[in-house]
């Protein structure tokens, strides 16, 4: 159990990368500060608003600290992750349904960080030809995930009391 908890900790940690990657980037060019606040002003402007980029930055803290907890063997570990699964499905569903056509949405997605998250998403499913929209099965796959975690991060209960010679 404890290799599938190692694992889960870092397809976690690998998933809130994924989604903080756009305001990652310009640290790892060697950009100061200010360009990853104007990206991340742009995104609030171009109409995501300011709920978005909360949505965005919550869902990406709350998966990094159910990863710390689920290394730490902490049971409350699932409910940090259901907790950022949410709003990062919030998010997810709200970039859907802003778009209408494809080309609007690959015109929204050059214009503000969340429709880089919805290309991002489309680009990494679209290889495989599947006919069901990637948005759903990205979050079918982070529910397995999370009803994985529940399962790991449980409690087990002793199998004999305390005093007591199994026998």
């Amino acid at each position: 159990m404890k290799i599938v908890r190692i694992l889960l900790v870092l397809a976690v940690v690998a998933y809130a990368g994924w989604l903080a990657w756009p305001f990652l980037t310009p640290f790892l060019e060697g950009a100061p500060l200010d360009v990853a606040m104007e990206r991340a002003r742009g995104m609030i402007e171009a109409g995501a608003g300011i709920s978005g980029a909360a949505l965005w930055v919550g869902a990406v803290l709350l998966y990094l600290i159910a990863a710390l907890m689920l290394g730490a063997g902490n049971p409350r570990a699932a409910v940090a992750y259901f907790l950022g699964f949410i709003a990062d499905a919030v998010l997810r569903l709200a970039i859907d349904r802003g778009r209408e056509s494809p080309a609007e949405a690959s015109i929204a997605a050059d214009s503000y960080a969340g429709g880089e998250l919805s290309q991002r998403s489309a680009e990494a499913v679209a290889p495989v030809g599947l006919p069901v929209d990637p948005t759903w099965l990205i979050l079918g796959a982070l529910l397995v995930i999370g009803l994985i975690i529940v399962a790991v991060s449980r409690r087990r209960g002793r199998r004999r009391s305390p005093g007591k010679l199994a026998g």
